[in-house]
């Protein structure tokens, strides 16, 4: 076999079993279920999961998905959050966010383009510019997820795809012990990440927490919300591993 035969067996052989990157806490069919209350009151369940790797326009992408279902005898809520983040460089890709409060739905999909500079929210022919390297609300988490953090320091970011948005501020307050499901206790990083000002689950008003191990699977133990209506926890109660690491 001459030389050049041996690099295209060898380029075939890593394009065909590539290696896991090593800094990817997560991976297909890992799922987060959650118990939502609101103060002593259970208001319902949660979910947070990396439903598959997908492809748009051509680009394969993470896609993951946020619900929240419940509510109380004067109040009901169904939101779902859905992202597609590219896998090469974590860019977001599309965007799709779905809630429901009492009898009023607020519907946006967004497709955004990084190469491009812009996005464009579904059916609407006006294109709006993006931001070099886009997350949305949900791809944000994961982003934390596989971002070195530091106790006491706060990391500014202009990544949100909507300019007006910025800057996304995580602040890391503080380092607590967390009781996982299976009664383990472990070190956890607690985060405020603030994005956007008026409204929104992590919004400067909501005033939010994010309890996160800190080992490597920066598993997101805890999330705390205050909405208008009442201040929302959400408390770690089953955890499914992915199918195998990236």
């Amino acid at each position: 076999m001459n030389a050049l035969a041996v690099v295209l067996t060898a380029l075939q052989t890593a394009i065909a079993n590539p290696l896991p990157a090593p800094n990817i806490p997560f991976s297909v069919g890992e799922k987060f279920d959650y118990t939502a209350k609101m103060g002593m009151l259970k208001l319902g369940s949660a979910t947070i999961e990396v439903v598959s790797i997908d492809t748009v326009r051509g680009v394969p992408a993470w896609y993951f998905r946020f619900g929240l279902a419940g509510g109380m005898a004067i109040f009901k809520i169904n939101s779902t959050l859905e992202s597609w983040t590219s896998l090469e460089d974590f860019h977001s890709l599309r965007f799709r966010r779905d809630s429901k409060e009492n009898s009023k739905r607020y519907f946006r999909e967004y497709e955004i383009f990084p190469d491009s500079g812009y996005y464009r929210q579904r059916q609407a022919a006006a294109t709006t510019p993006t931001t070099a390297e886009p997350l949305d609300d949900a791809s944000l988490l994961y982003f934390i997820r596989i971002t070195p953090l530091v106790v006491g320091q706060s990391y500014k970011l202009a990544r949100h795809f909507m300019p007006e948005v910025n800057p996304i501020v995580v602040t890391v307050l503080e380092r607590e012990t967390v009781t996982l499901p299976d009664g383990s206790r472990i070190p956890a990083l607690v985060i405020n990440p603030v994005v956007g000002k008026e409204s929104g689950l992590f919004s400067k008003r909501a005033d939010a927490r994010i309890w996160i191990t800190d080992d490597a699977r920066r598993i997101p133990v805890q999330i705390r919300s205050s909405q208008p209506w009442g201040t929302i926890t959400m408390r770690l109660d089953k955890m499914t591993a992915g199918t195998a690491a990236r």
